[in-house]
């Protein structure tokens, strides 16, 4: 499939892509767009760009589209893999073409929301997948984490690739034991969230940023964690145990916390996170960044489909 020049550009976008920290309300945002556009006569779908959302039965600790949501607007790639199912984003990236290329076909707007930025990517290019990391070499540095700790394990990464761990954070497990798995494995950092990618969108696309505050950033994020645990977060990790969750799915945000009980681990860990999703946005050439602060998600929707173009809202 050619590419098309300047696509974030180009009017009468076939995508519209959502990208933004967690607990930013990317979910009731998207939903409100789709109501909007339907009510004007074009249809849309909505398709999800996050690596724990797209298990079924992480619903609360992902922050997926509730069941009303859900029942508001169509969503795809949302609770669709078994929560004992190894998932990567190679096999995303495969379903999320599908999709989108399905949603154009049938002459809908593809609405693409996520947090991870890794399968934003993988949903918008034909990004080249990495091969996969054996599971004796994944299981070793998972042992030498447990032992050695995440500090020793970012200085090994930082003797070998000081770019990598420049901004590949100690506390960050997934890309850190990622990074040096390749690394044992013999295959190159050089590109690793390398670069910009969005020259390369496999259709047009709008791309748009949603930030806010930190200080208010960091507050919905402390009121997310408490509203999820009472709504029984902890439970849905016992039921994913249970039920036999994979090594990908147990490495949902927050996980090992409820499983211990131990909320305020989960905020500062979310915190953390949120604070390389906001450096993750900073690196999206061409992004239109829309202040989410102190409004509703109705104002900023009327916000994204006033700027467009007439033929891409």
């Amino acid at each position: 499939m050619a590419l098309p020049e300047n696509p974030s550009a180009a009017k009468g976008a076939q995508v519209l892509a959502l990208f933004g920290p967690t607990s930013i309300g990317k979910s009731e945002i998207a939903v409100v767009l789709a109501e909007r556009l339907f009510g004007s006569g074009r249809r849309s779908v909505i398709i999800g760009a996050d690596s724990m959302q797209i298990y079924d039965g992480l619903a609360l600790i992902s922050g997926a589209a509730s069941p009303q949501q859900r029942e508001r607007a169509e969503h795809r790639l949302i609770g669709s893999v078994p929560i004992d199912s190894e998932f990567s984003a190679g096999q995303y990236a495969q379903l999320a073409h599908e999709e989108i290329d399905r949603a154009i076909e049938g002459g809908e707007l593809a609405i693409v929301v996520g947090g991870t930025g890794l399968y934003l990517q993988a949903a918008l290019t034909e990004m080249p997948m990495r091969p996969p990391i054996s599971q004796s070499t994944e299981q070793a540095l998972q042992e030498q984490l447990e032992t050695e700790g995440e500090q020793a394990l970012h200085e090994r990464l930082a003797a070998q690739s000081p770019t990598a761990a420049a901004r590949i954070n100690a506390s960050d497990h997934r890309r850190l034991l990622r990074a040096l798995a390749l690394l044992a494995e013999g295959h190159s950092l050089e590109d690793q969230d390398g670069g910009i990618w969005t020259s390369q969108l496999r259709h047009p696309t709008r791309l748009i940023g949603l930030t806010c505050d930190r200080d208010e950033l960091y507050a919905r994020i402390n009121q997310r964690v408490d509203q999820i645990a009472a709504a029984g977060a902890g439970d849905e990790v016992s039921a994913a145990l249970e039920a036999g969750a994979s090594r990908t799915a147990k490495m949902a945000l927050g996980f090992s916390d409820l499983q211990n009980g131990d909320l305020e681990a989960m905020k500062q860990a979310t915190r953390r996170y949120a604070k390389r999703q906001l450096t993750w946005l900073g690196k999206l050439d061409q992004a239109e960044l829309i202040d989410v602060g102190g409004r509703s998600a109705e104002e900023v929707a009327e916000q994204i489909l006033s700027s467009a173009s007439p033929s891409a809202a």
